[in-house]
Order: structure tokens, then sequence, then C-alpha cells
């Protein structure tokens, strides 16, 4: 299938490792011009070259987008040296290390900061360029964590928020032509992250939980989100405004009726 994307320009947050690093792949694939963004700043560059280069049309920008003012100087860079974006998977997110329930209220912040203000911010940024032009992708990469209970409370919180973002603000941006979305992935395996770390220090909990929790028994690989991601970036999925969709393995219980 052509996703009809050859020729666009995307962005994609929190990029250079894991399912972002897949979904920038993904589109490149399709012929779309990547932009990525991610605080290490070795992983963008070894990234960008996999892609193509520069020279492709490829770009990479190694940056903490936790930090004031932030959002801002980035997309005003980007324009300059990239252009204008048709289509954004935000990607960022992640329980900060913040387990504890009844933590401070800046620790709090600081999560609800990385996994829904900051696309927020980034979304006001790039969607003037979409509304004029009549046509955009938004995509958010949501978690299992925010439509079950799986995971820190504040990471859940934050993720169920950017669900109900996604749902309400998609329904605003329809008539612009700007399809504004979110896959919702289950438990997946990346390379030096959370369940890979887990597998190699308790890979018999690990087991179990994939045993009790998921109806595969295993993990889903970041291909599998990519994929679905990239439909949801492409001419395909014009009629998929505020969708969420669960790239699950059907982990998800009675959420997704």
């Amino acid at each position: 299938m052509d996703l009809g994307i050859k020729g666009k320009r995307a962005l994609v947050t929190g990029g250079s490792r894991g399912i972002g690093a897949s979904v920038a792949k993904t589109l490149a694939a399709e012929g779309a011009r990547v932009a990525v963004v991610s605080r290490d700043a070795e992983s963008v560059e070894t990234l960008i070259g996999e892609l193509g280069g520069e020279r492709s049309g490829h770009y990479g920008q190694p940056l903490d987008l936790m930090e004031d003012g932030a959002c801002p100087a980035f997309i005003d860079d980007l324009e300059k040296n990239f252009g204008q974006v048709d289509i954004v998977v935000q990607n960022l997110g992640g329980p900060m290390g913040v387990n504890d329930p009844l933590c401070g209220i800046e620790d709090w912040r600081q999560v609800l900061h990385f996994n829904l203000e900051i696309t927020i911010e980034l979304n006001g940024l790039l969607i003037p360029h979409m509304k004029a032009q009549k046509w955009g992708r938004i995509v958010h990469v949501s978690s299992i964590a925010g439509v079950e209970n799986t995971g820190p409370v504040p990471y859940c919180t934050a993720k169920a928020a950017l669900c109900a973002y996604t749902r309400s603000f998609g329904r605003v941006l329809a008539p612009d032509g700007i399809v504004m979305s979110a896959v919702v992935p289950g438990v997946v395996l990346t390379e030096g992250g959370y369940w890979d770390e887990k597998s190699r220090e308790n890979p018999e909990d690990v087991e179990s939980y994939l045993a009790s929790r998921t109806p595969l028994g295993r993990f889903g690989m970041p291909d599998e989100i990519a994929n679905i991601t990239a439909f949801l970036c492409s001419q395909q999925a014009s009629f998929m405004q505020a969708a969420i969709v669960p790239v699950d393995g059907g982990q998800a219980k009675g959420y997704f009726v």
C-alpha cells in the first residue's frame, strides 16, 4: 500500500532509539523527509546516518526539550534548517523514575511536563502551518499504562491525559484537514529499555508477567508499533480523526469498545 507521504516533512520526537527510531525509519522508507530530536546526540547522529543523512533530506537535532524555552527555539531552528512540518509523531515520554503515588507536586509536574505539556506546546507551534495548508498528521505515542493499571501512578495519569487530549483536540482539528490520533502500545521490548533490563535481571518474573497479562505471551516489537504509526501518518488515515488505536496484542481489557 502506498501511504502517500513521499516528500512530506515529518518530525519524530524522542526519536533516536526504540519505537521512535523505528517510526523514523518506516517514514523514511515511505519517502518522507524525517527530522529527529532527542537528548542523545550520538544516537541522533547514528540514526540520521542510517537514514541517508542530510544529503537525503533528513535532519537530526540533539536537544533536551525539558529545558525552559527549548520548544520554540527548536521549532525556529527546525523551520530554518529543515522546513515546516507536515507530520509529527510525538514519542516523548517515560516515568522519569517517579514511582511513589504520594510524591511531591514538583515530581508530578515533571512527569506531566515530560509526557504531556511538551507535546501540547510543540503541537501549538506546528498546527498553524498544517491549518494553512489544510493537511496534517499528528500522532501521539501513548501507553497501555494510560488505560489500565500498569506502571507508576503519575505516569499512568499523564498518558491517560494524553489520550483524552487526543480525543478532544482531534475533533477540533478535523475540519482543517488535520488528523490527530494516538497509538497505545502494550509491553514493547526495546534495546536498553525498561523491559530489556527487567528481562536480564528477573527473567522468571518477566515471563510470569507476560503469561498473565498478555494473550500472546510475548513482547511487542518496535516495528510492530511503527508500522501502525506510519499508517496513521498517511493519506489513508483521512477518516481516523481523534482515533485511539491499541497496538497491545490484546492486553487492554474492556477499554476499547
